[in-house]
């Protein structure tokens, strides 16, 4: 199988249509771009590609393996799609670099790629025995095993709380910390081993995989997950221009609540409330596209499993954003 034909069929992007739709209105001019922050495999590019036969796609990813996959999956579109090896939160930089002062859209389609969770030995999986790596970039920073081999008690605790919503951290972390005192932490199955001793029994009859939470945050805390896409929205926003669109696909509560937050500051007054006439200057900068946040409905659950967490946001630029609510470019 070549690495085109092993793309597709490796990756079912969620919501594939439900995005175009979204996107299209703000790409119907020539020469409009879409940034594909979250590349992966390439699934949403080749469909917009296919979709809409003017635009062209900065692809954006971490993971050098999913960026020459998806490269090879996409080089039929020719020089309508350029593959960039940045993290999102650099979009900014990226189209600098490509002679692009504003896109008409951006997508986002957040968490652990289908690659990722599929290869065994990048660490993702807690149903498979392997390195405990995590990284979804390989060449560069710390993997998980040297989280669990070096933050403290403590420090883990918050990991697994706060990265994790998971309710027995503190039980996990002191395990934690106990294991490795005999021996480091160098294996997925040790880690599920120790979840499972601190999880008590009643809980892990209920509520899947009990390790499930204490891989999410590992995860989250190994690539700075959170805290890029906290620099990626704004930057993202900044990126589009008048009238363009983003769409961005979460799959955990803590992704949420970050699109959620800042779509809606750009889509509210920033006006004091007892002001009787609204100044220019603080009227909103989006307009929300989406009733809340939109998940998966039947038909897309039997086609894409993976599909079942989403919750799918999505604001079209007003105007520029006022110099009292931008944010400042990300030093390079």
């Amino acid at each position: 199988m070549n690495e085109q034909s092993d793309a597709g069929s490796r990756h079912v992007p969620v919501l594939l249509q439900r995005c175009i739709d979204l996107l299209a209105p703000a790409l119907d001019a020539p020469g409009a771009v879409l940034v594909d922050c979250t590349l992966g495999m390439g699934g949403h590019t080749e469909g917009v590609l296919r979709a809409l036969e003017h635009v062209r796609v900065v692809g954006i990813d971490r993971d050098p393996q999913a960026l020459a996959l998806a490269s090879a999956r996409l080089a039929p579109f020719g020089d309508r799609f350029t593959g960039v090896h940045a993290v999102y939160d650099e979009i900014g930089d990226v189209l600098d670099g490509l002679g692009l002062p504003a896109v008409q859209g951006v997508l986002m389609d957040l968490g652990v790629s289908s690659l990722q969770l599929d290869e065994a030995e990048r660490g993702f999986a807690y149903a498979h025995d392997a390195p405990l790596d995590m990284r979804m970039d390989p060449t560069t920073g710390p993997t998980a095993a040297d989280v669990l081999n070096t933050y403290d008690e403590r420090d883990l605790a918050r990991v697994l709380r706060v990265y994790g919503e998971e309710r027995f951290a503190p039980r996990i972390a002191r395990l934690i910390v106990r294991r490795r005192e005999h021996a480091p932490f160098t294996r997925t199955s040790e880690l599920v081993d120790v979840v499972r001793a601190g999880v008590p029994a009643a809980t892990r009859r209920t509520g899947g995989h009990p390790a499930k939470r204490t891989f999410q945050a590992l995860r989250i805390e190994v690539n700075g997950e959170l805290a890029a896409l906290e620099r990626a929205l704004p930057a993202a926003i900044e990126a589009l221009a008048v009238g363009g669109r983003i769409v961005v696909e979460s799959y955990q509560s803590l992704e949420d609540r970050l699109v959620k937050r800042a779509l809606a500051v750009g889509a509210t007054s920033s006006a004091p409330p007892d002001l009787p006439v609204e100044p220019a200057t603080h009227t909103p900068y989006l307009r929300l596209l989406t009733r809340g946040a939109e998940e998966a409905d039947e038909a897309e659950l039997a086609r894409n499993p993976r599909s079942q967490s989403v919750r799918l946001r999505a604001a079209e630029r007003l105007r520029p954003t006022p110099d009292h609510l931008r944010t400042p470019r990300r030093a390079a």
